[in-house]
């Protein structure tokens, strides 16, 4: 009896969690649009920040950049439809470009004893396919955008209101004696890290573009572009980036430029994603590298696409917060680092 109730509360929370889970995932659809918002204010916040810095009165500062937010999003949509519509009167000279490629490569592995047909590798390099997964690959990743007018007045109240949201919370805690002082931790952590997250995205883009440029490789920007948004998710983002890009530079320029191309896409990320962001994130995530991985798939899964680029910042908010609970503290450490643990071990050894 008295391992059976041991185990009654194990059951409990393992049902509430199944049942917090379920209700994230029906409401998708409503809880995707404010965690876009509160993902777009926290970048807002730091030019915010400076401009008042500079004196500018907080209302005029939160007004330049949220017009300076539309405007990026307008500029957004202008250069994929351009793009796009580029692309439809150079369909022509992409698919005899194919044919050439096609016709080489199949000599080449014919005469090696395969048997292939030109119509497989003609299926498999179809230039308009290639602009359809990157088409779709864009409309996921704008996905939220049918909110469009939702998001943006959610942002703007929630920049709006930065110092109210501050003072409330500071007489919520105040009035219940509640000690949440990690709050302020898990606004900081996230601050930071979706800061060097989208300066690092940034300069990855701009490099992606300016290498692709150079290499002659048609839509360099929107390359560029796709590079930046899928920066942000950790581990897959950047092989789904230069995947479409490289492709597409085989079927413009041939194999050598879409070596070059794939070269491009593996020295930045190297240089950006594996020395740069390391040493500008500084404490880093404080998650292990498989629990990043696996947290990409859990919050995808839940969350759709939103949730992959946020599920970083959502998995240290459930760490920081499982590890100020003596009861779920282990969790915590399981999320956590190696490093971690041993300062861990350290200060209990010392205590």
């Amino acid at each position: 009896m008295i391992k059976s109730s041991s185990k009654f509360p194990f059951m409990i929370n393992l049902a509430a969690f199944i049942i917090i889970i379920a209700g994230l995932i029906s409401g998708a659809t409503i809880i995707t649009p404010i965690l876009m918002a509160v993902f777009l204010s926290i970048i807002c916040t730091p030019p915010i920040r400076y401009l008042v810095r500079k004196r500018v009165p907080q209302s005029l500062a939160v007004l330049v950049v949220f017009l300076m937010l539309i405007a990026i999003f307008i500029g957004l949509g202008e250069l994929v439809g351009r793009s796009l519509a580029a692309f439809t009167q150079n369909t022509g000279l992409y698919e005899q470009n194919l044919d050439k490629i096609g016709a080489s490569a199949l000599d080449f592995l014919n005469d090696r004893g395969f048997n292939f047909s030109f119509d497989r590798i003609d299926d498999l390099l179809e230039p308009s396919k290639i602009m359809r997964f990157t088409a779709g690959l864009l409309g996921q990743l704008g996905g939220f955008m049918g909110n469009f007018l939702t998001i943006l007045f959610l942002v703007l109240f929630l920049l709006l209101e930065l110092d109210d949201i501050s003072i409330k919370v500071d007489a919520i805690l105040k009035d219940y004696s509640v000690n949440y002082s990690y709050f302020d931790e898990i606004g900081n952590r996230i601050r930071h890290y979706l800061s060097i997250k989208t300066l690092t995205s940034l300069i990855t883009g701009t490099l992606i573009w300016i290498a692709l440029s150079l290499i002659g490789v048609d839509y360099a920007i929107l390359w560029g572009l796709i590079a930046f948004l899928l920066n942000y998710i950790p581990t897959i983002g950047s092989f789904i980036a230069a995947f479409p890009a490289v492709l597409f530079a085989l079927v413009q320029l041939g194999f050598g430029g879409a070596l070059a191309a794939l070269i491009a896409f593996v020295a930045v990320n190297l240089i950006i994603g594996s020395i740069a962001e390391p040493k500008l994130m500084g404490q880093g995530m404080g998650l292990s590298t498989a629990i990043v991985f696996l947290s990409l798939i859990f919050w995808g899964f839940v969350l759709g696409t939103v949730g992959m680029f946020l599920s970083v910042p959502l998995t240290m908010t459930v760490k920081i917060m499982l590890e100020h609970d003596p009861k779920t503290r282990w969790i915590a450490i399981i999320l956590g680092t190696k490093k971690d643990a041993k300062a861990l071990i350290k200060e209990n050894e010392s205590t």
